[in-house]
């Protein structure tokens, strides 16, 4: 796709959204109150692709606007990288009920949405964050994320370029809700993505 401006990417992220809050296309449909869209400023370089909303996201109606996302903004502020400068989306784009972990049918359902938000912002740099978000991904360009070298745990803060695509899996900010004792660590894979860009 050539490059777009600012304009043609607002015309087909709004008919895209439109398509994302109203899919029926999984059971989650029924039992959430929002499918959300992406957000940010969308002519970024940096998309962060996180699991799905929480449920403060689902009432709110926001991307990480819950404990998750406090942490999210502590990490960014850290990494000397403004939130409003950064595009946000959700592999999955509806609650999923008791915080359990999403099918491959309910990842699959969303898929096509994830594809068209990379095609239309067009990142310099995609961040997956977690173990879901970064196994799509990886499957999206090509890698095998079975593989143990592309296993979460050993592409976690490491710079891949795949399919001439720029991929920085991270762990997700909820991780540093039940073990803070990662947060240093985790500070400094966040520190790195400015200077990949």
């Amino acid at each position: 796709m050539n490059q777009l401006n600012l304009q043609e990417k607002r015309e087909l992220l709004d008919a895209l959204n439109y398509e994302i809050r109203t899919c029926e296309k999984c059971s989650l449909s029924a039992t959430r109150k929002y499918a959300l869209t992406g957000e940010g400023n969308i002519g970024a370089s940096i998309l962060f692709v996180a699991l799905s909303p929480g449920a403060k996201e689902d009432i709110g109606n926001k991307m990480f606007i819950g404990p998750s996302g406090q942490v999210f903004n502590r990490l960014l502020q850290t990494a000397g990288i403004e939130r409003q400068s950064v595009y946000m989306t959700n592999l999955v784009k509806c609650l999923l009920p008791n915080n359990r972990k999403p099918t491959w049918n309910e990842i699959e359902a969303c898929s096509s949405f994830l594809g068209n938000e990379i095609s239309i912002i067009q990142p310099q740099i995609i961040v997956p964050l977690g173990y879901y978000a970064t196994r799509s991904i990886l499957t999206k360009y090509h890698a095998d994320p079975s593989r143990e070298e592309m296993s979460f745990k050993n592409v976690n803060g490491k710079l891949l370029v795949l399919d001439g695509m720029k991929i920085f899996p991270l762990t997700h900010p909820s991780a540093l809700l039940y073990n803070p004792s990662f947060e240093p660590s985790t500070i400094e894979k966040y520190s790195k993505l400015n200077s990949y860009l």
